[in-house]
């Protein structure tokens, strides 16, 4: 059997869009992963692809920004290789504007847009009248509607992601560990980010549980909506997802309790056409958080021949398409494009 190039920990989706990109540059890859794609916060339901606003613009945001305008050709070719879909589609977004004072300054983002998103997405101020499908309550009769988000089923998408490194001549093991051949990148998710506190001696990042629940309800390719600090997206096998709570301190990781039972009632309140949806699924997962919040991507410090692609908390899987390609680009060429508000040593 050839020798593996890169072996990579973790099949979440920092882990998998990493090994891709290294098996697309002709790398030998082994992805090692001790449950199976997606098995941890990549699991989750929701699947909100959705940048931030566009004002105070800085490195992350336009990192996050490059990488939401790469996500449609990236998954297509994804599901190209793989043969399975990955839930892809750019729906955009709704908001709900509360009063004059929130208008105005939705209207001043748009301005700011037009500038900073170079005409390929849009943030628009329309009337809620005029809005379709997933309509959230508006207080004002308006609505923010940006063109830049976009949905993904995160489970079919790692699925995907895994089929398509088999497809390019890599390996991925599921209930395997080690051993660590080649070049290895650590994408173990809030337990790396503990063991890598616990090599360095600093806390450098812990793990914040999130809740989140699958709806059975046929919204169709409408646009997601985020109010009331709720997350609904409505994805392509006729349910919609809504999430999620941010918990710092929890005793079970993968339980459900009233929080989620809180963030459902939200969900029915802002859009009321989910209020006879049925409860499908409840979900739990936590997701890594790095010290600086970014992502944490580089160099592990001290283990030669060793990288961290991890922290991608909250925005991972929309970040994943630039991920892959700065840690392919890192480990097998030694470029380091990584912003430096992103290295391991930020958190430090």
């Amino acid at each position: 059997m050839a020798p593996v190039d890169v072996t990579v920990m973790g099949a979440g989706v920092f882990g998998l869009s990493s090994a891709y990109a290294c098996a697309r540059r002709g790398a030998r890859v082994r992805v090692v992963e001790w449950s199976h794609p997606g098995a941890g916060a990549s699991g989750t339901p929701v699947g909100a692809l959705s940048p931030h606003v566009p004002e105070q613009w800085n490195p992350k945001k336009q990192f996050q920004f490059e990488s939401l305008i790469a996500a449609e050709p990236f998954w297509a070719e994804v599901e190209a290789t793989s043969g399975r879909s990955t839930g892809y589609g750019r729906v955009g977004r709704y908001q709900p504007i509360a009063d004059d004072k929130a208008l105005a300054r939705a209207r001043a983002r748009a301005a700011e847009a037009e500038t900073l998103w170079r005409g390929r997405a849009a943030w628009r101020v329309i009337r809620a009248a005029e809005a379709t499908g997933l309509v959230p309550e508006a207080p004002s009769g308006w609505l923010v509607h940006d063109t830049l988000s976009a949905r993904i089923a995160p489970r079919a998408a790692c699925a995907a992601l895994a089929e398509a490194i088999r497809a390019l001549g890599g390996e991925v093991s599921c209930g395997a560990e080690g051993p660590l051949e080649g070049l290895v990148i650590w994408a173990t998710g809030y337990p790396g980010l503990a063991e890598l506190s616990a090599d360095l001696g600093h806390q450098v990042g812990s793990g914040v549980k999130g809740q989140a629940a699958i709806l059975a309800h046929g919204a169709g390719a409408v646009p997601q909506v985020y109010a009331d600090g709720v997350l609904i997206v409505p994805h392509a096998d006729g349910t919609v997802a809504v999430g999620s709570t941010s918990e710092r301190e929890f005793d079970d990781p993968y339980s459900t309790d009233a929080r989620l039972d809180a963030v459902i009632a939200r969900a029915r309140a802002v859009c009321p056409a989910l209020a006879g949806a049925e409860v499908v699924e409840r979900w739990a997962g936590v997701r890594p958080r790095a010290k600086t919040i970014a992502p944490m991507l580089g160099r592990w410090p001290g283990r030669p021949g060793q990288f961290v692609a991890n922290g991608g908390f909250k925005i991972g899987i929309g970040l994943a398409p630039k991920v892959g390609e700065l840690m392919a680009a890192l480990v097998l060429e030694g470029r380091d494009d990584i912003p430096e508000g992103f290295r391991v040593e930020a958190s430090l």
